[in-house]
């Protein structure tokens, strides 16, 4: 038996699904490292270290939810105090990579990279504090907020996981092709420009 709320009658196949999905993703995460040997001993490792990071946390972070959400808990306040405090750390941990991310200065993000990277963690740990203040308040849209930040950390990782592939790939073949941005500094993800893309990758290859 999972918590003990009317609010949450039906939605255990919802957090078993999104528990599974972000361990299957923060597995396959892994073989995403793997492609990094290479840039190891480049400055570029350090840009990956502040990418790659910040996705296996959000990987993390969903599946910690989703078994809290399972737990068989008494009642929905243990949750809400679990879930608020999950979101005002996810916040600080946002900032902090904000301020990593702001300090490589070989790596230049646009504007969809900036909301994937920045915003949308920020705005799914505020659902998560909405969604802690609807259960102690015991209103309906509670367990909506809750689910909707877990579908943008799992998207938000899927699409920064993705970007990073393609980045780590197309550097480790033509490390010498690595697009640049107007200051001359690489570009480290596959964003607007002359990023990297899938095709590129396959014509590649």
């Amino acid at each position: 038996m999972w918590v003990d709320d009317p609010m949450f009658h039906g939605w255990e196949n919802f957090y078993i699904m999104a528990g599974t999905a972000a361990a299957t993703f923060a597995g396959l995460l892994f073989v995403v490292i793997t492609l990094c040997v290479s840039l190891a001993a480049t400055p570029a490792a350090r840009g990956v270290h502040a990418f790659v990071t910040p996705v296996l946390v959000h990987f993390g972070g969903v599946l910690f939810l989703a078994l809290v959400l399972l737990a068989p808990w008494p009642s929905a306040w243990p949750v809400a105090l679990i879930i608020g405090c999950n979101g005002f750390a996810g916040i600080g941990y946002a900032i902090f990579v904000i301020r990593l991310v702001r300090r490589l200065n070989f790596v230049s993000l646009d504007l969809r990279e900036w909301t994937a990277y920045a915003g949308a963690p920020v705005a799914a740990n505020v659902c998560l504090l909405a969604g802690a203040a609807g259960l102690i308040a015991e209103k309906s849209f509670a367990p909506y907020a809750i689910a909707g930040a877990i579908l943008l950390f799992l998207f938000v990782g899927i699409l920064d996981a993705w970007d990073m592939t393609l980045w780590i790939i197309g550097n480790r073949e033509m490390p010498q092709e690595s697009p640049t941005d107007s200051a001359g500094r690489p570009r480290l993800h596959a964003g607007s420009g002359r990023s990297i893309t899938a095709a590129d990758v396959t014509r590649r290859s």
